[in-house]
């Protein structure tokens, strides 16, 4: 238990997991499954969110990385668990409906070939002589036999390299005994391995399954000085080149007292990861590039705005959107429309005219869309086509409806904001005070 303390804790910084995305029944022979709803989930007390069970084999590490809490020149609590005593915990934790799988990863222990070979023994116990058939997340060390990093491929549903830092001059400052080039050679080694898997089975019927729930990686944001636009260029680069499922971004906490490291007087910069996420997803479901949401001359997103608002203010001339003739590609691009209910509404309007009552119900953020949307030609309210206005809008966080004297600007009425009531109470007051 006090292994599990040390290395749960350990591993808490490590965010590249998520829901399995792994659809897989046991065979009636073992333990467990994997369904796409995933793992269950918790809470670090930094407010991350966390899948359990998620743990390092250990946070022992010859790496003497700035930002990493389980560098060399720390003085922490160090430990180590045996394959065996992952097994146990992963099967007792299951059988216990704590989690649905497993998120392993390690520090680097006297070499990455050793520390390989260790996370492929466990997995391979836990797959063999545990039985144990539900989802495990292993990472793949940047450096190790490529033969361990196949075999390992064949147990795991998801396997995941760690690019640590968005480029690989800000590696060489903050992770000097690690490389890009090093990096990339064992995604490149999954990803083959995956498109060879595909292959088979699409030739054969059957063949055994690589890394059939795909690779990701993990970002650090904010300890470097790239711009969300070289982040999210770097992002891009790596969903075509390698075909990741997910790149995560992990907003820098400072964990270490180091001059190479960035002051944080706001804290970790959270807000900013939320906007990559947000920007990460507009380039894998919405059909943007990262050279349409920012550039070299703006290249830092509006924390204030999502990144599709803040693209959306700065193309008025693609707007207003009429709701019953736009293709599917452009409502996508209209902010407070996702994925589910612009098909809905490609869906809805072939049988009947829609308005904006009708959007509600489909699920469209009137919030947001209305100052960009019509419907046979009409707006919800008439609004100035102004970036700055628009912008103002978008910002106010309160509901707006009724419009005020100047016609543009409204916002919903409670029971005591009747204006008229507000006055005539206001003169009664005058009237009685001495």
């Amino acid at each position: 238990m006090k292994k599990l303390e040390i290395l749960t804790d350990a591993a808490k910084y490590d965010v590249a997991c998520t829901s399995s995305g792994s659809q897989r029944s046991g065979d009636g022979t073992g333990i467990g499954n994997a369904v796409k709803a995933g793992i269950c989930h918790s809470f670090s007390s930094d407010g991350r969110c966390i899948s359990l069970l998620k743990i390092l084999l250990t946070n022992e590490c010859i790496y003497d990385c700035k930002y990493c809490v389980n560098r060399c020149s720390n003085d922490v609590p160090r430990a180590a668990f045996t394959p065996d005593e992952v097994c146990r915990l992963t099967v007792e934790f299951y059988r216990r409906n704590y989690i649905e799988g497993l998120f392993l990863s390690s520090g680097i222990l006297y070499n990455p070939t050793y520390t390989m070979g260790l996370l492929y023994e466990t997995v391979r116990r836990l797959r063999e002589v545990y039985r144990f058939q539900g989802y495990i997340h292993i990472k793949a060390i940047p450096g190790a036999d490529p033969e361990a990093v196949r075999l390992a491929g064949f147990l795991v549903d998801r396997m995941s390299v760690n690019l640590e830092l968005p480029t690989a001059e800000g590696l060489s400052r903050l992770a000097p005994n690690k490389h890009r080039k090093t990096i990339l050679t064992p995604m490149r080694q999954i990803q083959n391995g995956i498109a060879v898997s595909r292959e088979e089975v699409a030739l054969y019927g059957h063949a055994p399954s690589f890394v059939p729930a795909g690779q990701s990686t993990q970002m650090i944001i904010g300890a470097t000085p790239e711009n969300d636009y070289q982040i999210l260029s770097v992002a891009e680069n790596l969903y075509r080149k390698f075909d990741l499922k997910r790149v995560f971004y992990s907003a820098f906490v400072r964990v270490n007292d180091d001059r190479e490291l960035p002051a944080l007087p706001g804290g970790p910069p959270l807000l900013r990861e939320h906007r990559l996420y947000q920007a990460d997803w507009l380039l894998r479901f919405y059909g943007f590039s990262a050279g349409e949401l920012l550039s070299e001359e703006r290249p830092d997103f509006n924390i204030l705005l999502d990144p599709k608002a803040d693209w959306a203010l700065r193309h008025l001339e693609e707007f207003p959107v009429e709701i019953n003739r736009a293709p599917y590609e452009r409502l996508l691009r209209v902010p407070g429309i996702g994925v589910k209910s612009a098909r809905r509404i490609a869906q809805s309007r072939r049988n009947s005219v829609l308005n904006f009552d009708h959007l509600k119900k489909l699920g469209v953020v009137l919030k947001r869309a209305q100052y960009f949307i019509t419907c046979s030609g009409r707006m919800l309210y008439p609004v100035r086509m102004e970036e700055d206005y628009l912008a103002r809008q978008l910002i106010d966080s309160r509901e707006k409806l009724p419009f005020e004297a100047d016609r543009f600007t409204y916002r919903q009425l409670s029971l005591f904001d009747d204006r008229r009531f507000v006055r005539d109470q206001q003169d009664y007051v005058r009237q009685v005070q001495p």
